[in-house]
């Protein structure tokens, strides 16, 4: 083992190595409480001023993190936030976990990626270990994350400083799962990237996976995300099949489940919402379609997820009309705009589509989730109804696009004149109400 390396392990053992996350969302606040945890004085860097003022006054934003924990770290010393860029001089760790989206055209936006790389590179000395964490297609961080941090330095990966890549993991809103006891799979530039990467992670993290590139780690997070984008495309077809078939999909689903060996449960919805499964899957097939590949799976999976928004809309004005009723001009109150239960997250959730959608279809939609009291959109903006039960008694039709957890389905069900179900939220107690559609 070199000097470099070998000093830049001792000071991670010792926890005298100081520690920078970069991008303070979803991912890198639970990340940085984590290291902080660990033992390490961790400095969360962000653009965002309001999430640095949070954390710095010990307020959480994200709920996987408790405001008494922040509140904790920072006053132990071991935990704060700054906008200031120029802290990397002092770095001997950096996690990067900004945003990764998708451009309008489909193609993936790096720019979060490139702009944090470029900050990186001003600072960059000898003895720093660098790990991203922010989702991309494999060859990201040898592509492009390396040639900007070593061209104009002229440093060395796995000789000065240490490059990794490792997907992050994290379903928000999860106890059983979270970052600390999630499996974490780490691949470097080099195998000396790989092992002081892993080296330092471990310290934090209760169970390291290293792999021997970091275009394994990149693959394994797009395999991930793709087997269950896939899988939701089909169970999605299938609701769709079943429809035709007279069949319930419900009850198929469950009868498959019974099954102890080669099934596994998927379920269909309303289409797919949070950062991943929609969008990272995409990441690869923009990839391969520079290899002159197809990526056949992904593309049929995204166009038949992609499109059950509007699947749902035609649902309710099929049911509308049997009611002698039209779509333009309904009340139609959304329950759940939440891309999952029981959380505050709106990232690509079908429930923007499709509020989106039977607005143009001129109903006078309204919406209703405990999570998130407001909806602001480039088109419209919403604000959360006050009493979902009075709501539903005054809508033509309610439908279920995220099964909260806290709503009384019973109440709901009594009071409705209508309701589309796309989440089996009622479940046996709707079994042959005429005035339940299922998907």
């Amino acid at each position: 083992m070199k000097k470099t390396q070998k000093n830049l392990t001792k000071r991670l053992e010792q926890r005298s190595a100081k520690v920078a996350v970069l991008g303070l969302g979803y991912v890198g606040l639970p990340l940085a409480a984590v290291f902080a945890k660990s033992g390490f004085e961790v400095i969360g860097v962000d653009t965002d001023k309001s999430k640095v003022e949070a954390v710095n006054r010990g307020e959480s934003y994200i709920e996987d993190v408790t405001s008494e924990e922040v509140a904790r770290l920072v006053s132990e010393g071991k935990l704060k936030a700054t906008t200031d860029f120029s802290i990397l001089s002092e770095m001997d760790a950096v996690s990067i976990c900004v945003p990764t989206p998708l451009r309008k055209t489909g193609d993936p936006d790096l720019s979060y990626i490139l702009s944090v790389a470029e900050d990186l590179a001003r600072y960059l000395h000898p003895g720093m270990v660098i790990v991203l964490e922010s989702t991309t297609y494999p060859g990201t961080s040898r592509e492009l994350v390396l040639p900007t941090l070593t061209e104009t330095t002229g440093l060395q990966a796995g000789e000065d400083f240490f490059l990794a890549f490792s997907p992050e993991r994290v379903d928000p809103g999860r106890e059983d799962w979270t970052t600390i006891n999630t499996p974490k799979v780490i691949g470097g530039i080099t195998s000396n990237c790989s092992e002081v990467a892993s080296f330092w992670y471990d310290l934090a993290l209760e169970n390291i996976v290293t792999v021997t590139s970091a275009e394994v780690a990149e693959m394994t997070k797009m395999l991930e995300n793709t087997f269950r984008m896939v899988n939701i495309g089909l169970v999605n077809e299938v609701a769709i099949m079943c429809d035709r078939l007279g069949v319930d999909v419900w009850e198929v689903i469950e009868a498959a489940a019974t099954k102890p060996f080669g099934f596994m449960k998927f379920t269909p919805g309303p289409g797919l919402g949070g950062h991943c499964i929609p969008i990272d899957p995409l990441f690869l097939s923009w990839k391969l379609k520079s290899l002159n590949y197809t990526a056949r799976f992904i593309e049929l999976a995204s166009e038949i997820n992609t499109n059950m928004p509007r699947y749902v809309v035609d649902k309710v004005q099929d049911a509308l009309n049997e009611f002698s009723k039209s779509l333009n001009g309904s009340r139609v109150l959304v329950l759940g705009a939440a891309y999952k239960p029981d959380i505050d997250d709106v990232r690509e959730s079908p429930a923007l589509d499709v509020i989106g959608l039977l607005r143009q279809k001129k109903a006078q939609v309204s919406y209703h989730d405990p999570y998130i009291p407001h909806i602001e959109q480039d088109e419209w903006d919403l604000e959360s109804v006050s009493d979902v039960l009075e709501a539903v008694g005054e809508a033509d039709c309610v439908v279920i696009i995220t099964n909260h957890s806290e709503y009384d389905y019973a109440a709901i069900l009594k009071k409705a004149k209508l309701i589309i179900d796309t989440r089996n939220a009622f479940g046996e107690i709707a079994r042959g109400n005429s005035k339940v559609v299922r998907l």
